[in-house]
């Protein structure tokens, strides 16, 4: 599809510009309905579920490089122009991209679909417990305090200024605290309602992501709805079948606890009735504080628990910390946030990684 010539000049300049127009026109020279769609994609299941559904019929590029962070990761001006090239961008529409809400201003007037893949599907509240008894402890060092400056006030009021003074005084003390509770009780709402990104990890959801993702296929190119629905339906059996080893996998454990480096499996534990012992939160930036620490650490070794579980990109220096104190041996569980040089090396897809993943966790429940 042509990109519009004020985009191309704004984006790139007037060199750039005519080395689009070069490739525009290559596009025209071969377009037809037999044409494949090209489609960009954010997250690595997106990607992965919409070459299995388009088949043939679509070329799928993802927009993020190998074992990069997608909150963080910030587009070039030419992945942009690529994307305005293309016949559909899908991203998950829950907050995880945090350059989507940009692209869609930038792309507004484009000829290409943004898709939502992650539409009509209601996100988890955080389970990761660590955070709400921080949350917890904030506030009552807050309140802790306030009665600490309230008592001296007091003293110093009665000692240094007269009745009305002391009147005035309590009145403005009064005002300021109240400002001060409401300001914090929104900053512990804001903590309490983080809702849980990861819906791919559940095969169940990714039912509804790949079903998203079909449909608008079909809208994009109704000639080949046929295949894209027979790929769907190949894909959602798949999904199925992942669904059913991971709740027996998780069911037959000798527990169902397991000691990992961030939050990232809070909806196993909603559908499988894992439990998930997090250093981190839902962002691995996330650190707990010490006191949070010794309390993981005493819960771990609570529980038994002999592994610790890193995810496939990093190694936090905290989480190498509980994992020296609780004396547990390192096991990885990939979050398929993104693909890793080696995944595409070895042309991993999701099932396989997600093969990888059950693995992991028989050894670590048992």
């Amino acid at each position: 599809m042509k990109v519009k010539a004020t985009f191309m000049a704004l984006a790139l300049g007037t060199a750039t510009f005519l080395a689009g127009c070069g490739a525009d026109n290559s596009n025209e020279q071969t377009s037809g309905k037999d044409d494949k769609l090209t489609v960009y994609t954010t997250i690595f299941p997106l990607q992965d579920f919409t070459k299995k559904i388009g088949g043939e019929e679509v070329n799928v590029e993802s927009v993020l490089p190998p074992g990069v962070d997608a909150h963080s990761y910030e587009p070039t001006t030419k992945d942009m122009v690529e994307i305005a090239k293309g016949d559909a961008f899908i991203y998950s529409g829950i907050g995880l991209e945090g350059f989507a809400d940009k692209a869609q201003d930038t792309l507004k007037n484009e000829d290409v679909t943004m898709v939502e893949a992650a539409k009509g599907i209601e996100l988890a509240e955080s389970t990761h417990a660590h955070e709400d008894e921080h949350a917890h402890e904030d506030e009552h060092a807050h309140e802790d305090e306030h009665a600490h400056e309230d008592e001296h006030a007091h003293e110093d009021e009665h000692a240094h200024e007269d009745e009305h003074a002391h009147e005035d005084e309590h009145a403005h003390e009064d005002e300021h605290a109240h400002e001060d509770e409401h300001a914090h009780e929104d900053e512990h709402a804001h903590d309490h309602g983080d809702t849980d990104p990861h819906i791919w990890l559940d095969p169940v959801l990714s039912i509804q992501l790949a079903e998203n993702i079909k449909n608008e296929l079909v809208e994009l190119k109704p000639d080949s709805k046929e295949e894209f629905e027979k790929n769907y339906e190949d894909l959602k059996a798949q999904l199925e079948e992942l669904d059913q080893k991971l709740e027996t996998t998780i069911s037959e454990g000798k527990h169902k606890e397991i000691l990992v480096s961030h939050a990232a499996y809070g909806y196993w534990e909603k559908r499988y009735g894992l439990t998930q012992i997090s250093v981190a939160g839902l962002s691995p930036t996330n650190e707990p504080s010490q006191k949070q620490l010794q309390s993981i650490i005493k819960e771990a070794n609570e529980h038994n628990i002999k592994y610790f579980i890193f995810d496939q990109n990093l190694e936090p220096k905290v989480s190498k910390l509980v994992q020296k104190e609780v004396g547990a041996e390192a096991l990885t569980l990939h979050n398929l946030e993104s693909a890793t040089k080696d995944d595409v090396a070895n042309k991993e897809d999701y099932f396989s990684i997600m093969d990888k993943n059950i693995e992991t966790l028989k050894k670590a429940l048992n």
